[in-house]
């Protein structure tokens, strides 16, 4: 069992910067593919980024790419999402996820991760 904790979200100008934290129980997570995702009213959840855990590859949505960028720290448990030139699409619920696989083709699907944290509000704001 993996509970998560996500942190970090809140309030920012377009053009600006927030980084999201999430915490990990247990004492496998160096195993696990962590990933972020969002969800805005009305959308479905979308993907943004994953990192596996056997050897570090990094996923990123399009999108998002040169703007966000995931990284963890297996001694603290601990996966971060640096989120820069935020604009106000990118408002929304953030969510941080753990995923027993390590293919990369698993790694955009949301139903493929089997914990979930409670997710932190981020806004953005023109």
């Amino acid at each position: 069992q993996v509970q998560l904790v996500e942190s970090g979200g809140g309030l920012v100008q377009a053009g600006g910067s927030l980084r999201l934290s999430c915490a990990a129980s247990g004492r496998t997570f160096s195993r696990y593919a962590m990933g972020w995702f969002r969800q805005a009213p009305g959308k479905e959840r979308e993907f943004l980024a994953c990192i596996t855990g056997s050897n570090g590859n990094i996923y990123y949505r399009d999108s998002v790419k040169g703007r966000f960028t995931i990284s963890r720290d297996n001694a603290r448990n601990t996966v971060y999402l640096q989120m820069n030139s935020l604009k106000p699409e990118d408002t929304a619920v953030y969510y941080c996820s753990a995923g027993n696989f390590q293919s990369g083709y698993y790694v955009y699907t949301p139903e493929k991760y089997d914990y979930w944290g409670q997710g932190t509000q981020v806004a953005v704001s023109s």
